[in-house]
């Protein structure tokens, strides 16, 4: 289904319709977590998408996908990264 569903969203953009193509571009793309101390004992921590390549810029553009340049951490993971750090 969900092949499918990216083959005809591809296909719209112009893109021809090899799925795979697009999911392997697509997953160069990473997400880093920065964990920051600061002066009060307390951590700032941010999550971080990195800048895609100017191929993977124009697909993302075809496709309309707009990258946040910070996501939010989900509540859920904030105590397992807190127990790592």
């Amino acid at each position: 289904m969900l092949w499918k569903t990216l083959e005809m969203w591809q296909s719209r953009a112009g893109l021809g319709n090899a799925p795979r193509t697009v999911l392997e571009e697509l997953a160069r793309i990473q997400s880093h977590d920065v964990i920051l101390p600061t002066a009060t004992h307390g951590q700032i921590r941010l999550r971080c998408v990195t800048q895609p390549d100017a191929a993977q810029a124009a697909l993302l553009d075809r496709l309309g996908i707009v990258l946040p340049k910070r996501m939010r951490l989900a509540e859920q993971e904030l105590p397992a990264l807190a127990a790592s750090a």
